[in-house]
């Protein structure tokens, strides 16, 4: 198995160590084994048979998979390919408990079980029952990274599904026509977030329609090593979009945008579908990017110091850099603040800080030393992970009645004078 490890790749490394200050958890652990170039290193040596596979696994493991790496290196190592082959041949050797696989292969990508687990949540909160199971204690019985995400989980919207139904035409000529992504938990989650998305590219000038047949991106499947339902899933949104002309598919998700504008990567040896993704991948943008190109116009003005962090796979993946920052520099009103090392991953990572939850908290509250630099009355996020995980940080603070949370696209909506309704 170790045959198919990105073998070739590691010797782009010249083990130059610029890679080093850009790593969140050789900052946190100061360890050689725990930076992109020791990993790399162990790739290298696992792929040479002078270690094995669980030899690696730790180290390999605690990677938050940031790829800030690839940015600050000087001679374009494909860290990400090279990480992807090492979860690819964990997977395959030692495969993921049945939970993890159901969750995973059937319920992510299953629209009717999201639904019921949104509306099971939206209950649970709405009823008080929230409340209750805090001052029960009964809360007690979950590891501890479940009862701090569970303190901190946003209220949770049904979808506006007449908003959702068909294309939405404008009076005049549509400056884009744009598909919608909508994921899978981030409509969970932040559904909120999707529907206010939609009303601003409208604002902007769009035609915007939210395909039916789309589903799961394939993300934390990819990062779990099973690849095989990863290319299931893009062939299936790569379908399902193609049934439309759209100059654009674009989406809020910071994690999910990384992985669809790299579909063209994972299906490149597949003859049928490869030029499809490459067609695909191209169509992706954030939500920021169109909305910065656009040029939105503001009705209200706000106030405040904002600073912004970033969605690294937004970052790093998606290049996406200069977009977010001028649009809140748009805002009327607002003070923005650069966050020191804001390109520093805040260790949400997925499911990163719920599988080591110690760990990114560590990451988080070396975040939150740079944020209470600064002291911002509100934080700006690109990705639901993230957000969640900020919130997490100014609850550990205790700065909740000083610090707001807010995906970007909620602080646009207020200064056009969108709301949710």
């Amino acid at each position: 198995m170790t045959s198919q490890l990105a073998y070739k790749e590691t010797f782009d490394c010249v083990q130059c160590g610029y890679c080093l200050p850009a790593c969140p958890t050789y900052a946190s652990m100061g360890k050689e084994s725990h930076s992109p170039r020791g990993r790399i290193n162990l790739v290298q040596m696992a792929a040479e048979g002078k270690i094995t596979i669980d030899e690696m696994t730790e180290s390999m493991e605690l990677c938050l998979g940031c790829r800030a790496c690839e940015t600050a290196c000087p001679t374009n190592v494909q860290y990400g390919k090279i990480l992807e082959s090492f979860k690819e041949v964990k997977a395959a050797e030692a495969p993921a408990p049945f939970m993890e696989n159901l969750a995973l292969q059937k319920a992510l990508p299953n629209k009717k079980l999201l639904s019921a687990m949104r509306a099971s949540l939206r209950a649970y909160q709405k009823t008080g029952m929230d409340t209750l199971a805090r001052k029960s204690k009964v809360l007690g019985i979950l590891p501890e990274q479940l009862r701090a995400f569970e303190e901190i989980a946003p209220p949770v919207e049904m979808p506006n599904k007449q908003l959702r139904t068909g294309s939405h035409s404008l009076r005049r000529e549509p400056k884009a026509r744009v598909a919608f992504f909508t994921g899978c938990i981030m409509d969970v989650f932040f559904a909120k977030i999707n529907d206010l998305s939609i009303k601003l590219l409208r604002h902007a000038g769009c035609e915007v329609t939210v395909i039916k047949e789309q589903t799961c991106c394939g993300a934390l499947q990819n990062h779990s090593g099973d690849t095989g339902t990863s290319r299931k899933l893009a062939k299936e949104n790569i379908a399902a979009f193609e049934k439309g002309n759209f100059d654009y598919v674009v989406n809020a998700i910071g994690g999910c945008g990384a992985m669809l504008v790299e579909y063209d990567h994972l299906l490149a040896n597949d003859p049928e579908w490869a030029e499809r993704a490459k067609v695909f991948a191209q169509k992706n943008k954030d939500v920021s990017v169109i909305l910065n190109k656009l040029r939105i116009s503001f009705c209200r003005e706000l106030s405040g110091a904002v600073t912004y962090q970033p969605s690294c796979h937004l970052l790093n993946v998606q290049k996406v850099a200069d977009d977010p920052v001028q649009l809140l520099e748009s805002i009327p009103g607002i003070t923005y603040v650069p966050l020191p090392k804001g390109d520093m991953c805040c260790g949400s990572a997925g499911i990163y800080n719920i599988v080591h939850y110690e760990e990114s908290m560590e990451i988080l509250d070396a975040k939150m030393e740079h944020v209470q630099k600064i002291s911002p009355d509100i934080i700006v996020t690109s990705n639901p992970g993230c957000h969640l995980q900020m919130g997490l940080g100014v609850k550990r603070e205790g700065l909740e009645d000083k610090v707001r949370v807010v995906h970007i696209i909620e602080l646009l909506a207020e200064a056009c004078g969108i709301d949710h309704k």
